[in-house]
C-alpha cells in the first residue's frame, strides 16, 4: 500500500510539473517572436483581429476606455480632427499630444519598453501631453496559459510604474487599433493624426530619444 500511494504521489507530482511548464511555455516562449522591423513582440494568442496596418499620417480611431470603477477615459478629452471641438471643451479646452502603448502583463517585449515609457512620463508630466498604458490582460484571460496573469494594476505597482492605465477588457481599443502583437505604441498630435507607430521593442535602439524627438516636434506645433 504504502509503495502504491508512493507512485501515485510521484505521478501526481510529475502531472502537476508538467501542466506548470506547459503554462509557462503557452505565457511566454510560444507567444515571443520578431517582428519584420527587428523589435522583439509578443503575439497575441489564437487572435483573429485584422491589422489596418494604422501608420504615421493616419487619423487615430477614437476610443473609450475604463480607466478604472464606473470611470473612463476618451481619446477626445485630449485631441480631436482639424476644424472638430474636443469632447469637454468648456472643462478642458486645451489639445494634447497623446501617447499610448498597448500591453498586458504577460508580455515579456512590453516589460522591457515600461521603464523607458515611465522615463518619457516623468520628463514630460509639466507638458500639455497625455500617457496611457492600455492593458488587454483581461481581454486574453480566457486564452489557455493566461488564465492566471497577474492583474494589471497591482503588477505595474510593484513595479513602481505611476503612468495612466486604461483596461480595454474586452479588447475593443485593440480591435480598432489591430493589435496582434505587443507592445505596440503609437504617439499622436493634438489633432488626431498618427505620427510615429512602433511594433515591439528592440533593447539596440534609441527608444527614448525617437520618441522625445517627435514628442518635442508635436508640443511645439500649434
Amino acid at each position: 500500500m504504502g509503495k502504491a500511494l508512493s507512485i501515485l504521489s510521484s505521478l501526481v507530482l510529475v502531472v502537476a510539473i508538467t501542466k506548470a511548464q506547459e503554462k509557462e511555455k503557452t505565457a511566454s516562449e510560444v507567444s515571443i517572436t520578431q517582428d519584420h522591423s527587428g523589435g522583439e513582440v509578443a503575439v497575441v494568442p489564437n487572435d483573429t483581429t485584422k491589422d489596418p496596418g494604422l501608420k504615421a499620417g493616419d487619423i487615430a480611431p477614437s476610443w473609450a476606455i475604463m480607466a478604472g470603477p464606473g470611470k473612463f477615459e476618451f481619446l477626445k478629452n485630449w485631441t480631436e480632427e482639424k476644424g472638430k471641438r474636443l469632447r469637454k471643451p468648456m472643462s478642458q479646452p486645451d489639445r494634447h499630444v497623446v501617447v499610448m502603448s498597448f500591453f498586458a502583463t504577460w508580455c515579456k517585449p512590453c516589460m522591457k519598453e515600461l521603464p523607458h515609457l515611465q522615463n518619457l512620463y516623468d520628463k514630460y508630466e509639466e507638458q500639455k501631453i497625455k500617457f496611457f498604458l492600455i492593458d488587454i490582460t483581461e481581454a486574453t484571460r480566457t486564452v489557455k496559459g493566461l488564465e492566471n496573469m497577474p492583474k494589471a494594476g497591482p503588477f505595474l505597482a510593484k513595479k513602481g510604474l505611476t503612468m495612466p492605465i486604461l483596461y480595454d477588457s474586452r479588447g475593443v481599443a485593440k480591435e480598432r487599433y489591430g493589435a496582434k502583437t505587443l507592445p505596440r505604441l503609437y504617439v499622436i498630435d493634438k489633432y488626431r493624426t498618427i505620427r510615429l507607430a512602433k511594433k515591439g521593442f528592440s533593447e539596440g535602439e534609441d527608444f527614448e530619444g525617437e520618441v522625445s524627438a517627435v514628442i518635442d516636434k508635436l508640443l511645439a506645433e500649434k
